[in-house]
């Protein structure tokens, strides 16, 4: 059960009166990912597949900050939904991002009409710090399932959270195996509405990594010392307000390359 938990609660993000988020990373050296939720019109999949493989293939099919992917959502209420995510990138490659060449009329005329809806659109920052992606190699799709986790922070409880998140990124880098994961800042503010404050996710091969059990607790109190558990579960209940996950499968077919 805590392997999971483990992978996904990483967190950097500190409330001080409202919501600011620790950037320790060099401002100029950062990636950062576009993505936006797309709710098919399910008597259209079949155009809607074909449009948006000829798309991304066409106009985001190199790697680089204008590579897409495109992830099926697994779980949750977004079941059946796709998410479109395009990086790693920064604020200056979206000023030059395709939209020449016929690329905004192809998604007009192709891919929007097999739409019903696009939402949540958004940009994701990596926080390098506690981030331990550097096995997830550039254009690949070895670790094809994600379990994403989205975090609320509770209005005034963000003390703690520099705190928590150090105590997780230590014990999880000090785990058994290969265990790739990120922190993600959502980097416009969302109120308490919203809530989709950071989202953590851990990167798995297949489903059958949900069996294995790392014993994160185990490893925890070797870490932090004998009896940290309780306290480390008092401080996550008092600072985060709300949490849910997602699992996504990554779409081969639809993305870019």
């Amino acid at each position: 059960m805590f392997k999971r938990f483990t992978l996904h609660i990483l967190l950097t993000l500190l409330l001080t009166g409202s919501i600011g988020f620790i950037q320790a990373q060099e401002e100029n050296s950062y990636a950062m990912w576009e993505s936006f939720y797309i709710t098919p019109d399910n008597t259209k999949l079949k155009a809607l597949g074909e449009a948006m493989a000829n798309h991304n293939k066409k106009y985001h099919n190199e790697d680089g900050p204008y590579r897409a992917t495109v992830y099926n959502v697994m779980t949750g209420p977004n079941t059946g939904k796709m998410v479109w995510q395009m990086g790693p990138l920064n604020y200056s490659h979206l000023d030059g991002r395709p939209s020449a060449n016929g690329h905004d009329e192809d998604w007009r005329d192709n891919v929007m009409p097999n739409v019903k809806k696009i939402s949540s659109g958004e940009y994701w920052k990596q926080n390098d710090e506690v981030s331990n992606t550097q096995m997830l190699a550039e254009g690949g799709y070895e670790f094809k399932v994600l379990h994403i986790r989205y975090h609320e922070v509770a209005k005034g409880e963000g003390h703690q959270v520099k705190h928590l998140m150090g105590q997780i990124g230590e014990t999880v880098k000090a785990m058994e195996g290969e265990n790739p994961w990120g922190v993600y800042i959502n980097e416009f503010r969302q109120g308490y509405a919203i809530g989709r404050h950071i989202a953590t996710v851990g990167f798995m091969k297949n489903w059958a990594e949900y069996d294995e059990d790392n014993d994160f607790k185990a490893t925890f109190e070797k870490v932090h010392g004998e009896n940290s558990w309780q306290n480390f579960v008092d401080g996550m209940d008092d600072t985060f307000s709300n949490s849910w996950d997602e699992v996504w499968e990554v779409n081969t077919t639809l993305s870019g390359n």
